[in-house]
């Protein structure tokens, strides 16, 4: 959503590196380009002033400081400021002392809000809490239904004691919920109510009055990060009417500018407290701004990134796989790569787990032409394995190549790729493995040096022979076709095979300019 934003603030920045002092007319130039990014991201106007005059002031402070590294302070007054304006810190739902915590969801139609509270009550149930999500929403057709198919999703419970479509009273069920909950022992109770048309005085009515009936603990408005301005402005109106303590954003994976997102919380004063961003349950996660700010000027969001993996990652699996790979790749077979790489496709699209990496903005076009689809393929080929192959690819010949290839509906080729690729990758972790273990060179205490940085010992050159041919056809085709396309097979793990590969492959590398320059080699 803000590669646009983040786009125009990289090249607002790349003005100021290698300039070891900033005039008046530098901190100008770089406010004035900010300034029109905030606009092209359809920020709210005043926001965009606060926020311009904030870096301003606190620009001039650091010229007059004549900092070491002025550029650097800019970013870093530029990223404070986005903190501020996306709420300044997170905020957490606050439960009731006496169960049941009542939360209450708001906002317009069509802003994902009954998905939300499916999306909220998962997430609730992994936390340990038993909620009960409540169809108050009477008014839209299927609504009721809707919430039911979540519910039944997300494994919770769903109170909808009336058809909805226009028939029943929504107070009166927010109401009845109250009891239901308390009854049953549910702690959570999500009140999902009806959306409404703009700034509809019927519906606000409706909103104030179930919200006097169960007097929530939270009431949350939900926004559509994709609306724009008119969101934030039909936030101001109910806040002033209704009311509400936080606001949740939706459809934060779509590719609207992001102007709601970073206007709502300075001009309704409450804060954002949670992210929907994506279609599934799973797809849901606390707000944190300084994270968030840290996306928009591609610094990465490595903390996020860090709690998806302990959440989708098996501990038990993982020790497993980790003392394996720390003890140079013995064991780790592909049945273990293939629970690794599950996990890892758990966690999202390959290419959205990238973009939180620090300077993936610089990368935006590769990741975006990862294709997922090629995992897939890999499953298939692992999956059309025996146990024994798995644990083995040694024993992989010919005729099981062929077979393979046959059951997963791919070429030989790719077989062969993908059985080539992970033998070089093991080889790679044995050489990490042992080097680990022979220490570091010139560290105190450590024996000996890298192995890798000792001159290999020379093999002893054995006499060619000539390679047996098999007398069956079927065998003999499908070695041939193993000798012959192996060389030319797909990179499946990325890993060149022969020193000349790897030659070339160092040469072509090259570090993101961001990256690069955090290093040292820019």
């Amino acid at each position: 959503m803000f590669d646009t934003l983040q786009d125009r603030l990289s090249k607002a920045f790349r003005t100021l590196r290698g300039k070891g002092r900033l005039s008046d007319a530098d901190i100008e130039a770089t406010l004035g380009e900010i300034r029109v990014a905030l606009l092209e991201a359809d920020v709210n106007l005043d926001v965009v002033k606060l926020f311009v005059e904030n870096v301003r002031s606190q620009a001039h402070e650091v010229e007059l400081s004549k900092a070491i590294n002025p550029a650097q302070q800019i970013v870093k007054i530029v990223h404070q400021e986005l903190v501020d304006i996306l709420g300044g810190h997170t905020r957490n739902l606050r439960f009731a002392k006496t169960p049941p915590t009542v939360i209450m969801l708001a906002g317009l139609q069509g802003a994902g809000k009954t998905t939300l509270a499916g999306k909220l009550a998962h997430w609730l149930r992994e936390k340990g809490n038993s909620p009960l999500l409540v169809a108050a929403d009477l008014q839209r057709p299927n609504a009721v239904t809707q919430l039911q198919v979540v519910g039944h999703q997300a494994k919770v419970a769903v109170f909808a004691p009336e058809p909805g479509n226009g028939v029943g009273d929504p107070v009166a069920v927010a109401r009845q919920s109250m009891e239901i909950a308390t009854r049953h022992l549910h702690d959570v109770v999500i009140v999902d109510t009806a959306g409404r048309l703009g700034v509809d005085e019927e519906m606000l009515r409706q909103a104030a009055d179930i919200r006097d009936a169960i007097n929530p603990d939270e009431t949350l408005f939900v926004v559509d990060a994709m609306i724009g301005q008119d969101a934030v402005t039909t936030a101001r109106s109910f806040a002033e009417k209704v009311g509400f303590d936080g606001v949740v954003l939706t459809k934060l994976d779509g590719d609207a500018r992001g102007g709601a997102a970073l206007s709502v919380a300075t001009v309704t004063g409450a804060p954002i407290m949670f992210a929907s961003t994506g279609e599934k349950l799973s797809d849901f996660e606390v707000f944190h701004p300084d994270r968030m700010a840290g996306r928009i000027l591609d610094m990465g969001d490595v903390l996020t990134l860090i709690e998806q993996a302990e959440r989708h990652f098996d501990q038990k699996q993982a020790a497993e796989a980790a003392g394996k790979l720390l003890g140079g790749g013995k064991g780790f077979t592909l049945q273990d790569f293939l629970m690794q790489m599950q996990a890892v496709r758990r966690m999202g699209p390959i290419g959205k787990l990238m973009g939180m990496l620090p300077g993936a903005g610089a990368m935006a076009d590769q990741l975006n032409a990862i294709d997922d689809k090629q995992i897939d393929h890999i499953e298939a080929i692992i999956y059309s394995m025996t146990p024994a192959e798995r644990a083995d690819v040694a024993i992989l010949n010919g005729s099981r190549r062929a077979r393979i290839a046959r059951g997963a509906g791919v070429t030989v080729q790719e077989v062969n790729g993908l059985v080539n690729r992970f033998v070089e990758a093991r080889k790679m972790m044995q050489q990490l493995g042992s080097g680990m273990m022979g220490g570091m060179p010139g560290m105190p205490g450590m024996p000996g040096g890298m192995p890798a940085m000792r001159k290999p010992k020379q093999a002893p050159k054995k006499k060619k022979t000539g390679s047996k041919v098999s007398g069956n056809p079927a065998k003999r085709a499908g070695t041939v076709v193993e000798t012959t396309q192996a060389d030319t097979s797909g990179a499946a793990f990325g890993v060149p095979r022969t020193p000349q590969e790897v030659e070339k492959a160092m040469a072509d590398f090259q570090l993101p300019p961001d990256i690069a320059k955090m290093l040292g080699n820019g």
